[in-house]
């Protein structure tokens, strides 16, 4: 697959798995099917990747903004996903950037699978994972709590009668800036964009404010271009107590809990200095 605007395709050494790559976005894509099917679904995919990153580029002031009422509305389709997500969360601030890793696995996934007969197929956007499940089919994902040391430390079994084809993890470890200090927080939703904006929501949540354990600093000192402002996001966390840690999870849960009820995500698993806490029903599909 030749080079498009800057966006980069390979095939991964296994011949199974497809890598694309551009600016920050890096992707990694598997179809099962008839090969014939996976290759015209890998073309499909590779067709539509190379306008993501300039779409959202071209949107990225709007994309800062906190999407509320009062946000005007996003033209491309990538952009529209990540606002729609982050909208039904009514009365917190979010700002559509929290939904953007999940929203472009949901673009590319629907990309990908459009016509074509696959019997399952996944797209990883750096953790965050959009998935196609057919009746019958399987997805396990492993969940990890400390990117440094990435061992997979429970595995969620997902089957295609659950309503999920989302996850998402969000922490005071990852890729974006976090008001908590979750070390992880794996959220299953509908889809990989609502898994993306509610896992931002829990992980904030695992937190224990004003204790002096924890260093905050302004987000724009951190990035002057960060979509938080001002507000404090975690950047180093000291020595807690188990009583203290068993407090921040509590509080995460009690956040992923109130958006299970409101049908908004259908599961969560908080992870925190090697204590977890589990909501909905990943508990009895979570194998260590």
């Amino acid at each position: 697959m030749r080079p498009q605007s800057g966006a980069i395709a390979r095939m991964l050494p296994d011949g199974r798995r497809l890598h694309l790559q551009h600016g920050p976005i890096d992707l990694v894509i598997e179809a099962f099917g008839a090969a014939a099917e996976v290759d015209l679904a890998y073309a499909q995919a590779w067709a539509r990747f190379p306008d993501i990153l300039p779409a959202l580029v071209a949107e990225l002031p709007l994309l800062r903004r906190a999407a509320d009422a009062d946000h005007p509305g996003v033209a491309g389709p990538v952009a529209r996903r990540m606002l729609r997500a982050c909208r039904r969360h009514d009365g917190v601030f979010l700002t559509p950037m929290a939904a953007v890793a999940g929203a472009v696995a949901d673009e590319m996934l629907a990309a990908l699978v459009a016509g074509r007969a696959l019997d399952k197929a996944y797209v990883n956007n750096g953790g965050d994972v959009a998935l196609h499940l057919t009746p019958g089919a399987r997805f396990k994902a492993g969940i990890v709590a400390d990117l440094a040391d990435p061992a997979i430390d429970a595995i969620a079994a997902i089957t295609g009668d659950m309503n999920v084809r989302g996850i998402a993890t969000s922490g005071a470890g990852g890729r974006s800036f976090s008001l908590g200090i979750a070390d992880a927080a794996t959220v299953l939703a509908a889809d990989a964009a609502a898994a993306d904006a509610a896992a931002t929501l829990v992980a904030n949540a695992v937190d224990l404010p004003g204790h002096p354990a924890i260093t905050r600093r302004p987000a724009v000192a951190l990035d002057p271009d960060s979509d938080l402002g001002d507000r404090l996001v975690t950047v180093a966390v000291g020595t807690l107590a188990p009583c203290e840690i068993a407090e921040a999870l509590r509080r995460g849960a009690a956040v992923a809990q109130g958006l299970r009820q409101a049908g908004l995500i259908e599961a969560a698993v908080l992870q925190l200095r090697g204590f977890c806490r589990v909501v909905g029903e990943a508990a009895p599909r979570l194998a260590a």
